[in-house]
């Protein structure tokens, strides 16, 4: 099952009124976070090469390093397969990253045929290329495809934003995390954009005092 995809602000305003619903707490995090983004992007090779490249390094950096691989014509699997590490190197990717990019030119997913894929069965097929772990496989499907019911307890400002809005004794596993995230189903997607959009407003929260 493919189940809900977001496509719009509505859509997002839909789940997060159902979570409202389900739990005063995800009610009073809305009324702090006002509505909620929708951050839908464009799916496709280019987007999970980007995530490659922004691995362990600043925003500043990853943006630098991106603008360079556009402006060599980088960006495509075709591309990236006939060029040599050196020029891989030469726009800045590490040689660890010159081989996840590779490997993920050379498993030619098919990224149309994901967009009628099951949550699991993308994850799957996404973490079978080297460089790309679950949190960056689920973050694709929840904003690259849209779907509604999918989270990613691997993020560490999710574990943060639920200790905080839950009042845990300490910050959940990603495993506990997993678990808990089940009672928002079949509105996943939009409880991490609440925890997010929450984890910002706690933090500049805290700067302020």
């Amino acid at each position: 099952m493919v189940g809900r995809i977001i496509k719009t602000e509505a859509c997002v305003a839909e789940g997060a009124a159902w979570l409202a619903e389900q739990d005063p707490r995800f009610r009073q995090a809305l009324e702090i976070t006002g509505p909620l983004p929708t951050r839908l992007r464009k799916d496709g090779f280019d987007q999970l090469l980007s995530a490659i490249v922004s691995q362990q390094v600043s925003v500043a950096a990853a943006r630098a390093i991106w603008k360079r691989m556009r402006d060599a014509k980088l960006t495509g699997p075709r591309k990236v397969m006939w060029a040599t590490e050196d020029d891989l190197r030469a726009v800045g990717l590490s040689r660890q990253k010159v081989r996840y990019a590779k490997a993920l030119a050379e498993a030619r997913i098919d990224f149309k045929a994901l967009r009628d894929t099951p949550n699991e069965e993308i994850v799957k097929t996404l973490t079978e290329v080297s460089g790309i772990g679950v949190w960056t496989a689920e973050i694709y499907a929840m904003f690259s495809l849209g779907r509604a019911d999918v989270f990613a307890p691997g993020d560490l400002a999710l574990q943060e934003s639920a200790r905080i809005l839950f009042q845990l004794n300490k910050r959940p596993t990603e495993k506990e995390l997993r678990l808990m995230a089940e009672a928002w189903s079949p509105w996943r997607s939009v409880a991490a954009r609440l925890l997010w959009a929450y984890y910002h407003v706690e933090k500049q929260r805290e700067g302020i005092t």
